[in-house]
């Protein structure tokens, strides 16, 4: 559950916001795991693009959709994270689909920044009230009648492109760079990846720098980008068009830690995540190396790169025959395993 939502709740809870009843519309973004005022019978749609929270949302009843289409809306609840670029595009993804008198409400945690957020969101739009509780705050506005092209712009962030000319997403892994632990892996791959007629797959691909890269200088048969975050993989899609065209690769939008993956692979190079808050989750890779070595034809790789300190070795040697490490540096390892 988002640790913004009892902030989020609070003004609705004590009366000083309407609980949207039956007949209005709620749009809901930004949500992983959610739930409304009590007493609302409002029509709810839920805008999530990351996977896992997607799934979520879509198993705890409420109807849920990778990318908002329809306006429309009476009401607006926005659940902030972190990221500023991302938060900003929420913002301006709400005013862009409730009704003029309508309301966006949006909550973040203080110490992911959100009231410093909520005074560069007043800067752009008035804010009709904030407040803090919960150990974090809540902020309002009243959407205007009209809505300028320049405020609008302001609040839809372009996406940012490395040096390289990899288009990134916001929100996503390594917004706007090549990740140093992504380059140590391509340079430990070996000469021969796999025969002429194999299958690559890259898991966790982002906005797919491996897989382009790999389709680029291999001769393969082709490559799968299996990958949680919509945004990133849609713009792997639109990588693979620019900077490797005419390679045979498809795109996956899937959870690797809940569904199954269907197609078997000759080899699979992957950059795990290893946290989906603050603190480390080595499970999550360890998980992601049982799904890997699920998904290998006999005899197939994995290539993984990790940060050097997480406990990966114990989950190669329980499941594939042959296993190693093949570099390591001040920050990244680079590990291997045969089925």
């Amino acid at each position: 559950m988002n640790e913004g939502l009892p902030t989020l709740l609070f003004p609705f809870e004590r009366g000083i916001l309407d609980v949207p009843q039956a007949g209005q519309r709620v749009l809901v973004l930004g949500a992983a795991g959610f739930r409304m005022p009590d007493e609302s019978a409002a029509d709810v749609v839920a805008v999530q693009d990351f996977r896992p929270d997607h799934l979520a949302l879509v198993r705890s009843g409420i109807r849920t959709v990778a990318e908002a289409g329809e306006g429309g809306f009476d009401l607006a609840l926005v659940l902030l994270s972190r990221h500023r670029r991302e938060n900003e595009r929420l913002i301006g993804e709400a005013l862009a689909r409730v009704k003029p008198g309508g309301l966006i409400v949006a909550a973040g945690t203080k110490k992911d920044g959100a009231p410093s957020f909520a005074k560069r969101i007043g800067g752009v739009v008035p804010v009709a009230a904030h407040m803090s509780k919960h150990h974090g705050v809540v902020f309002w506005i009243v959407r205007p009648e009209e809505i300028s092209t320049s405020v609008l712009e302001q609040l839809r962030p372009e996406p940012l492109f490395t040096p390289e000319g990899f288009e990134t997403a916001s929100g996503g892994f390594s917004e706007g760079r090549i990740d140093e632990g992504s380059r140590l892996l391509l340079e430990c791959l070996p000469e021969k990846l796999v025969a002429s007629a194999g299958r690559v797959a890259d898991f966790c691909a982002g906005w797919g720098y491996l897989a382009v890269e790999i389709a680029k200088q291999y001769e393969i048969a082709g490559v799968d980008l299996y990958e949680a975050h919509k945004r990133s993989l849609d713009a792997a899609e639109r990588n693979f068009a620019r900077m490797a065209p005419g390679k045979p690769a498809r795109f996956f939008w899937h959870d690797l830690a809940t569904e199954p993956v269907a197609e078997r692979y000759d080899a699979i190079v992957m950059n795990p995540p290893f946290h989906q808050s603050r603190s480390a989750q080595p499970e999550l890779g360890q998980a992601m190396i049982r799904v890997a070595a699920g998904a290998l034809k006999p005899g197939g790789r994995l290539f993984l790169v990790a940060n050097r300190g997480l406990p990966y070795e114990a989950v190669f040697k329980e499941h594939f025959a042959d296993h190693g490490e093949i570099r390591r540096n001040d920050t990244y390892k680079v590990l291997w395993g045969r089925r």
